[in-house]
């Protein structure tokens, strides 16, 4: 309960997969809130946090806080790609006001599709290193999907 762990910088694709490889999901509270404040406070001006990704099927905690916090994210450049497992409507409806507040997006993708998931993390990464320019030039189904949320702007 309440557990929550960030991990150092990583700089290969393969060290990212081996850490990720040892996460799993247990019951309890989502902790939403400490991942955008950890984003606040991990950034430099020489090192920038330029996306937060958070992949989950629930928000358990209280919007106004959590809206307050996405808020933070947008005066400080860091869009948050909020990735809906499941069809809960209040989950979506504060995933889509947090994406819009800090300039990021939130999409919905159905548990059994691990390739649409990779395809949208893939255009999260673009979108991190290239901005807007690089979803345009990739013109991947991932990129046109986040091209699409992120130019609805708030």
């Amino acid at each position: 309960m309440a557990e929550f762990k960030a991990s150092e910088w990583l700089t290969s694709a393969g060290a990212l997969l081996d850490c990720m490889s040892g996460v799993s999901c247990m019951a309890g509270m989502t902790q939403i809130g400490r991942v955008m404040r950890h984003a606040l406070d991990a950034g430099s001006p020489a090192h920038p946090i330029r996306a937060v990704i958070f992949v989950g099927d629930a928000c358990e905690e209280t919007p106004d806080a959590l809206l307050a916090l996405a808020g933070q994210c947008g005066l400080k450049k860091i869009p948050l790609f909020l990735f809906q497992e499941g069809n809960d409507p209040g989950t979506r409806s504060v995933f889509q006001q947090m994406a819009k507040l800090s300039g990021g997006a939130s999409v919905p993708f159905d548990a059994n599709s691990a390739e649409h998931l990779r395809q949208l993390l893939g255009a999260v990464a673009r979108f991190a290193r290239g901005g807007i320019k690089a979803l345009r030039d990739a013109n991947t189904s991932g990129d046109r999907l986040l091209l699409e949320q992120l130019e609805k702007g708030p």
